[in-house]
């Protein structure tokens, strides 16, 4: 039996927000994607950015830590920050096995010397598109399956600047060149992404809509209605991908996408190349 710690990366107003249009806070979408990919884990959720946060179970005694997205920015600083970056930190140094995609990244990232900001380049809203491997990706087990370039569920505007040293870029796009990272910390060792390989294409939709003004300001639609008929046919694609193959043609969305297990192939790669191995040793 695996023990998973979940953290969710938003403050109490973030999960609030989440809560109101997914129907589930980010670490309950975590929480399922990970006793469908490990029926025999159990998981504990916490919320770290909250001052009266209590850790359900011992990091020692967990096999790993997950750390969801976040409406918060690293930079920002302030107390709901600083202890999710403890808590990544107390992991890693303890030897703790951590995923993390998005915020996570940019957490992990920064306590280990790195730099996240507001991407430069701009944000990605929807979709991150062409993501392949760097050269030292090619044979990284995160990525273990993965064709030689794909598409996944992304919704940012900060991003990894700065790879902190000795990290290991994964895989980039020309959007930014840190979509996938290794980062290792004490006797520990973190797998992340930017994308969302956690996210369905509902909840895409759902968070598409709370970033509208931001989309629209970043030049990717004309105006707000378009978001939501975007939104509209991503939801539609989601409830019947077998059936709306017009949607998946004109969103461009392909496999890598709508397979649940092709999308949340980083994830299942975490637990079955990172975290059982080190159990079993």
């Amino acid at each position: 039996m695996l023990h998973l710690l979940v953290a969710d990366g938003n403050d109490r107003a973030g999960r609030e927000t989440h809560l109101s249009v997914c129907d589930k806070t980010s670490a309950e979408t975590y929480a399922g994607i990970l006793h469908a990919l490990a029926p025999d884990a159990v998981c504990y959720l916490v919320a770290p950015a909250d001052a009266d946060a209590v850790l359900p179970r011992a990091l020692s005694d967990c096999d790993a830590l997950v750390l969801t997205g976040s409406t918060l920015h690293v930079e920002d600083g302030g107390p709901a920050v600083t202890r999710q970056c403890d808590l990544v930190r107390a992991a890693l140094e303890a030897g703790v096995p951590v995923f993390g995609s998005c915020w996570g990244v940019q957490v992990a990232a920064t306590i280990a010397g790195g730099r996240a900001a507001r991407n430069p380049r701009g944000p990605e809203y929807g979709l991150a598109r062409a993501i392949t491997r760097t050269q030292a990706g090619a044979d990284h087990p995160l990525l273990a399956g993965r064709p030689p370039a794909w598409d996944a569920p992304a919704i940012h505007d900060d991003a990894v600047v700065e790879p902190p040293p000795g990290s290991t870029v994964l895989a980039g796009n020309d959007r930014l060149d840190v979509q996938a990272i290794e980062i290792r910390l004490g006797d520990g060792v973190f797998w992340g992404t930017q994308y969302h390989p956690e996210l369905d294409l509902d909840e895409v939709a759902a968070m598409l809509r709370l970033s509208a003004e931001g989309v629209v300001e970043a030049g990717l639609c004309p105006d707000e209605a378009a978001l939501h008929a975007y939104a509209d046919a991503l939801r539609d694609l989601h409830g019947d991908p077998e059936g709306r193959a017009d949607l998946a043609w004109r969103l461009g969305v392909a496999a890598e996408v709508l397979a649940p297990e092709r999308r949340r192939r980083e994830i299942a790669n975490f637990l079955d190349r990172l975290v059982r191995p080190r159990r079993r040793a």
